[in-house]
């Protein structure tokens, strides 16, 4: 079974100039045995733009009966 973590970033946080947190986020999830599987924009500016965003994060776990 397959179980999914979802980390809610601020935009302007994780991509301001030469920001690398989200490298910090992903590398703490790898080392605990998630994979990283993508993004979802979550919220959006009145431009179109992205302004808050969720990384995925996948495990492969036990299924409980």
């Amino acid at each position: 079974m397959k179980k999914y973590e979802y980390v809610s970033v601020d935009i302007n946080w994780i991509f301001g100039s030469g920001n690398t947190k989200h490298r910090e986020i992903i590398d703490k999830y790898a080392a605990d045995g998630y994979v990283y599987k993508g993004y979802i924009p979550i919220s959006i500016s009145a431009q179109g733009r992205p302004t808050k965003i969720d990384l995925i994060f996948e495990i492969e776990t036990e299924e409980t009966k």
